[in-house]
């Protein structure tokens, strides 16, 4: 069982949600570039300092979800369990994400949102691609750490890139069909244990 946030790391939180909540709520309803970081702090009742404290940029503000699962994921990686294979090992590290967004009541808003937002501003699309390779790039080398001399080069970009670009792909879709955010959540999972199963089936990964 995990420990109880204090009182200090709530409210952290909580200002953290309030501006990602309020810059997304201002882009949709003003636009991205129209959108300012002071009006981004007024609409969660801080300073424009306090938002610095916690974002560097309206970039980061929007990207930083998928800076910090990469950062869990590598967490994940670097704590492999000596009865765990690649194939295990990947299901549970893309399982931290799917518990974190559970854990969230409303995650699953803001990351159908995110989605949106980033696929209909193209300077935010270009850093999300960008972002994507990076984290591929640090999950491949991540795992080759976790099984040294188990995995080489592509094989360990086989499994990455089954996963991560099964997974993006699922949220895609699940977003164009316009299904509701815990829909498109649970697409996702589902298709990422299509693609783990599949790996399983092939060496090295059959666990």
């Amino acid at each position: 069982m995990g420990e109880v946030p204090g009182l200090r790391e709530r409210k952290k939180l909580r200002t953290r949600h309030a501006l990602i909540s309020g810059a997304l709520r201002l882009f949709l309803e003003k636009g991205y570039e129209q959108t300012t970081i002071s009006e981004i702090a007024m609409a969660a009742d801080v300073s424009t300092r306090t938002f610095f404290s916690y974002f560097a940029s309206k970039e980061e503000v929007v990207l930083c979800d998928a800076r910090e699962s990469l950062d869990r994921l590598l967490r994940t990686f670097a704590e492999r369990r000596p009865d765990e294979g690649p194939a295990d090992l990947l299901a549970r590290a893309v399982e931290t994400i799917f518990e974190t967004l559970a854990e969230d009541a409303e995650m699953g808003w803001e990351i159908t949102e995110i989605n949106r937002l980033v696929m209909s501003v193209p300077s935010l699309r270009a850093q999300a691609l960008l972002l994507m390779f990076d984290v591929q790039h640090q999950m491949v080398e991540a795992l080759q750490d976790a099984f040294p001399g188990e995995l080489d080069a592509v094989e360990a970009c086989a499994a990455v890139g089954s996963v991560v670009g099964t997974a993006k792909l699922a949220i895609s879709m699940g977003l164009k069909q316009g299904g509701p955010a815990e829909e498109v959540l649970q697409g996702c999972r589902r298709a990422v244990g299509l693609a783990l199963a599949g790996l399983r089936a092939v060496p090295p990964f059959e666990s």
